[in-house]
């Protein structure tokens, strides 16, 4: 996985009442099928050491049982900067969920692997009620193009737009010395942005900290929902950093989170993890997200590699 991060500007919508519901009817709000619904049966990962262990929320979000593609955000969500606003990785899976579950290419979610995705992040995301929607912009065979919008369900407001190439999955056989999860393959050995070379040590490795977060002034929020165990560097000192992260509540309550949005709940954490600047002086927050899967990562946790330039 590779990503890519903007300095943050500005702000910019799911019509209610009526109109939405028309709107509903054209674009695809997601909804569990009946393999998804199978795959996400209890959502609380019950393997976690005693230190994770948590109280709070049951979930980042909670879904709305009356109508569809609508979601109610949980103080897990808050993000470092605004006691109001959400850290952009919540909302990101949110939308990814929408493009794993909206209908086309292939037969089943499972079947459709997301290659490329954006977020262009118009708005900071208010602890609120959301509204999502996805839609179909370019269909085909062996790829489409799927655009997803995030809205708060109040104001109608669109806070942000995702586009995502997904591409029709197949199993064949490669020759070996491939793939990332071979130890002697080039991926496997390749560096990582403070230098080192090779993968970094597995997380059952590195001790789990849950004082590694910065002061955010709320016992509630990212920093509580996820887990972070470092294999370099560490969210109080500047420069690269190499960081485990691991959700410790699901996306959506009742459902066990995919691969995918494992990956996106942590993926906007990046320039947190490996700041060139003092928090306390600076502050900065990304317009935009992009993340690019070579394959769908195994396993709760996910490693990020970062390094921040001023």
């Amino acid at each position: 996985m590779s990503v890519a991060r903007a300095p943050y500007r500005g702000m910019n919508t799911l019509p209610t009442g009526e109109r939405a519901d028309r709107q509903a009817q054209q674009k695809h709000v997601p909804s569990l099928d009946k393999q998804h619904t199978e795959q996400r049966k209890d959502g609380i990962d019950t393997n976690l050491p005693a230190s994770s262990k948590m109280t709070g929320p049951c979930a980042f979000y909670l879904p709305d049982p009356t109508v569809s593609g609508r979601f109610e955000s949980t103080e897990l969500t808050r993000g470092p900067w605004d006691p109001a606003s959400q850290h952009a990785g919540p909302p990101a899976a949110l939308l990814a969920r929408s493009i794993e579950l909206l209908p086309g290419l292939a037969p089943d979610p499972v079947s459709r692997l997301v290659g490329r995705i954006t977020f262009e992040i118009l708005r900071p995301v208010p602890i609120t009620t959301l509204l999502v929607e996805a839609e179909v912009v370019r269909p085909g065979r062996r790829v489409d193009l799927v655009s997803a919008s995030l809205r708060d369900a109040g104001s109608g407001e669109e806070l942000i737009r995702a586009r995502a190439w997904r591409l029709r999955g197949e199993q064949l056989e490669l020759p070996a010395g491939l793939s990332s999860t071979e130890p002697d393959a080039p991926p496997a050995r390749a560096g990582r942005p403070g230098g080192a070379l090779g993968p970094p040590p597995p997380p059952k490795e590195l001790e789990a900290d849950p004082g590694a977060f910065f002061p955010t002034g709320h016992d509630v929020g990212y920093h509580t929902g996820m887990e972070h165990r470092f294999a370099a560097g560490s969210l109080v000192e500047q420069g690269p950093a190499v960081c485990w992260m691991r959700m410790l509540r699901p996306l959506i309550a009742g459902e066990v989170p995919t691969p995918l949005e494992r990956v996106m709940v942590a993926a906007d954490s990046g320039n947190g993890i490996s700041s060139a600047l003092d928090f306390s002086a600076y502050l900065f927050i990304n317009v935009d997200l992009s993340v690019h899967l070579h394959r769908l990562p195994e396993g709760e946790s996910r490693v990020s590699g970062s390094a921040s330039t001023p």
